[in-house]
């Protein structure tokens, strides 16, 4: 079975990265990242598949999945009969181990943090009897951003690595190779070039242009590796830029930010910014003004 390289869209730099389903059925390729990753199921039920290894999965149950093991949450067929009905619902947190956890392994007071890397490098399952205390953790990160975000993230490792014991090992011991693919290259030049080209006209025969497919082979590309349109993820990149010139200050009036972040209407800005960030820009303004220091709504990416 065809393994795909998976890129976690981010529009903006984070070190942990949540992503919360609430779909017709999950993400149906078996993929790779090179984040690790903890999965809470909420509800749905179906196959486990992490490397050669497969269980059932159901409601309740926690996941630690190692960086770049192959693994997919396969949902059971009747999930996709009624697709326009939103029948699973996940939590997932994508960080990248050897920046974000690799770095507070430095810190001495950080030293369970070598543990749980070492222990959860090839995929894991949190037993019941310790669940309802990682949920309620989990859902806290899921609903905080930046600092605190992290520091709830890292409470987690640490109740992970000192209070949970006799895990359940999602392998069958054999090795599970890295497999190269140009794919993951293609995508860091997507990337790339969007982060720096995103105030301009940016259409698909461009971008497809810069990893040399088509358009439509492009927009199948990104889809499979993304689980997004190129047009939402460039919008959400738009958003995140105009989020920061409003907390810096560097604009004059609502439609000089959508104009210097690539909308062609103030309209179409105040459209999409509402979607994503769940405010309007004079409402994003007005709470930032007043001492409100959240950042832009988390993106939902796959998992």
């Amino acid at each position: 079975m065809k393994v795909i390289q998976f890129k976690v869209p981010v529009a903006q730099a984070e070190s942990v990265i949540v992503n919360e389903d609430v779909l017709p059925f999950f993400y149906e390729h078996l993929h790779r990242h090179k984040e690790m990753q903890l999965t809470l199921i909420l509800k749905g039920e179906g196959t486990l598949i992490v490397g050669n290894y497969t269980q059932p999965f159901k409601s309740g149950d926690l996941y630690i999945i190692g960086a770049n093991q192959p693994h997919n949450f396969k949902s059971d067929q009747s999930y996709s009969e009624d697709q326009g009905i939103a029948t699973v619902h996940a939590i997932h947190i994508f960080f990248e181990h050897e920046n974000t956890l690799q770095s507070l392994n430095n810190l001495p007071e950080m030293e369970f943090v070598n543990k749980f890397l070492k222990n959860t490098c090839q995929g894991l399952q949190v037993p019941e009897v310790y669940a309802q205390e990682a949920v309620r953790m989990i859902v806290k990160i899921s609903r905080s951003s930046g600092l605190k975000r992290l520091l709830s993230f890292i409470r987690l490792i640490k109740y992970l690595t000192k209070h949970v014991k006799e895990y359940k090992s999602l392998t069958t011991g054999f090795s599970n190779g890295l497999v190269s693919t140009p794919d993951g290259s293609r995508m860091d030049k997507i990337y790339q070039y969007t982060q720096e080209h995103y105030a301009e006209n940016i259409t698909l025969e461009r971008i497809a242009s810069v990893v040399h497919i088509t358009p439509q082979a492009f927009c199948k590309f990104f889809k499979t590796h993304t689980r997004k349109t190129y047009k939402t993820f460039l919008n959400e990149v738009r958003i995140n830029e105009a989020c920061k010139k409003i907390m810096n200050g560097d604009f004059e009036c609502i439609s000089s930010i959508a104009y210097a972040t690539g909308f062609n209407s103030a309209i179409n800005f105040n459209k999409v910014f509402k979607k994503t960030t769940g405010k309007s820009p004079s409402e994003y303004i007005k709470e930032y003004k007043h001492g409100w220091k959240g950042t832009t709504k988390m993106l939902r990416q796959p998992a």
